[in-house]
């Protein structure tokens, strides 16, 4: 019974933590140590996305992909674990290093995410004005809302004041990002993990509205599923041929009807059976996912509201708040 009773406030404690880490954000931050730094990060995020239209998708999917890995960060707050996870904490744009192995090699990212220079780039830019002030952390999720706006998507206010991990892990960067193979109960268990509805989940994978994916991702449903449209199939077989190794690395637009613009085409797509990946296509077809897949697809405005609220859950995952963690002063190594 005591150890019971222990174990269920220890476990209190814990959602205390996660749940104040949260209520510490706040949109003006900065408004005071650095009151600057939300228009140079603006002004980096639309000159990268001028220069390359793609790295709108990149930037976006780097905080998804920061979020969702879920480090273990020391803490010695007492009856609580020796670690508590924290996700948005730039822990993926820890560079290599020899002795520090980081996530960037993980499966889902190796030869996949980009950006990691245009938010090294802004942070030098903030740096000049504001040392050692502003994380990588809250520059990252700034980003990835003002990419989704330069591509003509809903913007958002995001709240401030995360911190950076001191460190990374490729285990959880492998184990805790979902891949393209996963059905609706998989993707479901997978953002349920991360405290996300299943509306957070169809509205977020509406980010596949921009972006592009390798051959390697959605072969094996181009190859071996049914309910995908021909013409849509033929048309990519030409770039990623069914033997594996051969065109893995070739790319095709996850939005093949506007694969630039950030809109609600992504759904309608899936409509006409139209999907690029596995985990794509899955959501209309199951009942839990079907009916809010044809709401988004009949119009933007529920869309947008439902995607502005879930990528502001999305960068409340646990963040390092307070002393926890670190300013980097550099994004890609630790100080």
């Amino acid at each position: 019974m005591a150890m019971a009773m222990a174990s269920s406030l220890s476990v209190l404690l814990l959602l205390c933590l996660a749940a104040s880490s949260s209520a510490q954000l706040s949109p003006r931050f900065y408004a005071t140590s650095c009151p600057r730094a939300l228009a140079i990060i603006r002004r980096g995020v639309a000159a990268a996305v001028r220069s390359e239209r793609r790295m709108g998708a990149s930037l976006l999917r780097l905080h998804f992909h920061d979020c969702f890995v879920q480090v273990n960060i020391p803490s010695y707050m007492f009856l609580l674990p020796r670690y508590v996870n924290h996700g948005c904490d730039a822990s993926v744009l820890l560079s290599d290093t020899a002795s520090f192995t980081g996530e960037q090699g993980a499966a889902p990212n190796a030869g996949s995410i980009r950006g990691m220079n245009v938010i090294d780039n802004i942070k030098a830019q903030v740096e000049a004005v504001c040392t050692q002030t502003v994380s990588c952390a809250d520059i990252l999720a700034v980003a990835a809302r003002d990419s989704v706006v330069t591509l003509g998507g809903p913007s958002w206010t995001v709240p401030l004041g995360r911190r950076d991990s001191t460190t990374a892990s490729l285990s959880l960067a492998n184990s805790d990002l979902p891949p393209p193979s996963f059905d609706v109960a998989n993707l479901t268990a997978n953002f349920a993990a991360k405290g996300l509805s299943v509306t957070d989940m169809v509205a977020l994978s509406g980010a596949h509205t921009i972006g592009q994916s390798q051959c390697r991702f959605f072969r094996s449903r181009l190859y071996n599923e049914t309910n995908i449209g021909t013409a849509f199939a033929t048309s990519l077989k030409a770039n990623c041929p069914r033997p594996t190794g051969s065109g893995d690395s070739s790319l095709a637009p996850l939005d093949t009807t506007t694969p630039n613009a950030f809109d609600n085409a992504y759904y309608r797509n899936l409509m006409s059976q139209k999907g690029l990946l596995h985990s794509d296509q899955v959501l209309i077809n199951d009942g839990r996912t079907a009916g809010l897949v044809r709401t988004y697809s009949s119009g933007s405005a529920q869309f947008n509201r439902d995607f502005r609220a879930a990528m502001v859950r999305m960068g409340n995952i646990s963040p390092l708040t307070g002393t926890q963690g670190q300013v980097r002063l550099s994004c890609s190594r630790v100080n």
